[in-house]
């Protein structure tokens, strides 16, 4: 029999809600777009905003803060700032220019009206495998969309990293996760591209070559994201500086 006044006890599943949540600190990038102080100002510091705006620093080995992982609100927001680059729509320009002169996709015919047809195609490529990358996987397996640049180490390491980058990501609670969204999302990617690119050899073989091109031309992208600081120092671009940032922006 219970003591008169004795109060109700708390269980366990209660006092898990109703502490604090652990607060998070957000990376911060490298560079934005208002670094670049030099001529042709617009050109460079696009280019450079479309390398950043999916890469990260990487914590420090001695930091033991959790990184904010995003949720799918803001791994869609991500897709859209990333796919709606102008750097993407020039890149699809040059992506059905090369087409156009190769005569991909003949059924196309040349002329305006075949470019057209080919730029379409060359933007839809680039939007759907970015929707797959950074959205629709990475919010149904849980998956950090983000490149972390890890600064730390020697030039081996860090090409390891990158490189490694298609094989190994982060999971939203910041644990290393095989990378589902590159591979299930190039492979989506290469797939969806069949219903729309007449010319494309269909069966698995043809698409498990466009898919290995594709995680191949990622794969260097990633070394380009890693290294960019030291691209930008040899070239002698006009950035402030803005290594060794410290994480910022506690939630």
């Amino acid at each position: 029999m219970l003591a008169a006044g004795s109060g109700a006890q708390t269980t366990a599943p209660e006092q898990a809600k109703s502490a604090p949540k652990e607060p998070c600190v957000q990376p911060a990038p490298l560079f934005s777009a208002d670094d670049y102080e030099g001529p042709f100002s617009k050109t460079v510091a696009y280019f450079s905003r479309k390398l950043e705006i999916k890469t990260v620093h990487s914590p420090h080995r001695q930091d033991v803060r959790k990184l904010c992982g995003l949720n799918a609100s803001a791994k869609f927001d991500l897709f859209l700032s990333n796919s709606f680059e102008p750097v993407s729509f020039v890149g699809a320009g040059f992506s059905a220019a090369i087409a156009q002169a190769q005569n991909s996709d003949a059924a196309f015919g040349q002329g305006a009206a075949g470019y057209g047809k080919r730029y379409g195609a060359a933007l839809t490529d680039a939007v759907a495998g970015d929707f797959f990358h950074t959205f629709a996987f990475p919010a149904l397996f849980r998956q950090d969309p983000r490149y972390y640049r890890r600064l730390e180490g020697t030039t081996r390491q860090r090409f390891g990293h990158a490189v490694g980058h298609a094989f190994v990501a982060r999971s939203d609670s910041g644990k290393r996760m095989f990378n589902f969204s590159e591979w299930l999302g190039t492979v989506s990617a290469a797939a969806l591209a069949n219903t729309y690119h007449p010319g494309n050899k269909r069966g698995a073989g043809p698409l498990a070559q466009r898919s290995g091109i594709s995680i191949a031309s990622d794969m260097g992208f990633d070394v380009l994201r890693e290294f960019w600081p030291e691209i930008v120092h040899k070239l002698k671009l006009p950035f402030r500086s803005r290594d060794e940032l410290p994480a910022s922006g506690q939630q």
